[in-house]
């Protein structure tokens, strides 16, 4: 597997504190990803930076060998580096199909010159539609198709958070608490799903999870920060064994 995503002695202020503090790591394609640590180590605002919502002071982020560092945002994502953040936040007045549509990055049929003309955009439009509908028989989320975001269960809502990512054209999708918040019983749940797209799309996952007795049997990879630094990598085994992970989570 080719390497997707590179972090070369990342760093992030705010004022003189360092909330990512020389971060280097690499990431292959087709693989599930952990990052963890205690709460206030950075995991967070290093996904910031490296889906172009904070741009670091120090360093530099590659993703598929070209330098991402300074880009903003929406140009990251149409490179297919996508993020979910950890509350969902779909239209909920529109369908479960509405709210995936919506996530097109291109439209013709919104364009208001090129929506006068059915044939230049009815294609697209069945096309996207029939990929919409595909994609939630994958994240089983096609019986809900039809019904209001605001009806869905928090679970559903968390899918539906990585189907708009994947109608953005992700290929790499960085996942803040994907089962924060949610039933014990779904967890295992969402985390499979994660698996069967990584398994029939090839897709890449960062995770950010603090419940790590769940996520941890995902992960293909683990990284550990503490006080804005990488602490170690490897195995979930490896990682959760390590003194110094040990230490970040309990103290001196």
């Amino acid at each position: 597997m080719s390497e997707i995503l590179r972090l070369d002695s990342v760093r992030k202020y705010f004022g003189k504190f360092a909330a990512v503090d020389g971060i280097s790591f690499g990431m292959k394609e087709g693989g599930i990803y952990l990052l963890v640590g205690p709460n206030g180590c950075g995991k967070s605002t290093l996904v910031n930076c490296v889906s172009g919502l904070f741009h670091p002071e120090e360093g530099n982020i590659y993703y598929r060998n070209a330098d991402v560092t300074n880009e903003e945002m929406f140009k990251i994502s149409r490179r297919g580096l996508v993020r979910t953040f950890q509350i969902a936040s779909p239209f909920l007045r529109l369908t479960t199909l509405e709210n995936m549509l919506v996530a097109l990055p291109d439209n013709a049929g919104e364009n208001i010159f090129l929506s006068m003309f059915k044939p230049t955009w009815q294609e697209s439009e069945v096309n996207a539609v029939r990929r919409a509908a595909e994609l939630l028989r994958v994240l089983g989320l096609r019986h809900v198709w039809n019904m209001p975001a605001r009806t869905l269960s928090g679970g559903e809502l968390k899918l539906l958070e990585i189907g708009r990512a994947l109608m953005c054209g992700a290929e790499t999708i960085l996942l803040d608490e994907p089962v924060g918040s949610i039933d014990p019983k779904l967890c295992h749940q969402i985390f499979s799903h994660v698996l069967r797209l990584r398994d029939e799309l090839g897709l890449t996952f960062l995770v950010i999870e603090h419940r790590l007795e769940v996520a941890a049997q995902y992960a293909d990879h683990v990284f550990a920060m503490d006080r804005g630094q990488l602490v170690t990598e490897g195995t979930a085994e490896e990682v959760f064994e390590d003194p110094r992970v040990i230490t970040a989570y309990l103290g001196e």
